[in-house]
């Protein structure tokens, strides 16, 4: 069975940085758009069945060819890897920071 995924986009307090973050309006908003740091509260996207919830800390970005930036998370709690495509209104800088982060 593949990969199923719930469309949720809607506005939400960052528990990293504490900043609201609004709904993205053309996709699914994940992370928050300021330190790009998200909540592992997914097993499959959008479905709000994982149990951890622990923060999911930027340590990468990757691009690919079709998705263009791709934002690899860890989360501090359990060590699981995330990967979520960045957002048209992420903060850049941090980005091309991860992008040649080691």
């Amino acid at each position: 069975m593949g990969r199923k995924f719930t469309e949720i986009d809607e506005a939400f307090t960052c528990e990293h940085c504490g900043k609201k973050v609004e709904p993205l309006g053309y996709t699914c908003r994940n992370h928050c758009n300021s330190c790009l740091y998200s909540k592992h509260v997914d097993v499959n996207p959008g479905d709000r069945e994982e149990t951890c919830h622990g923060l999911l800390k930027p340590i990468r970005v990757e691009l690919d060819s079709k998705k263009g930036y791709v934002i690899v998370s860890q989360c501090e709690k359990c060590g699981a890897i995330r990967r979520n495509k960045a957002a048209n209104d992420d903060n850049i800088e941090l980005i091309i920071q991860l992008t040649v982060a080691k």
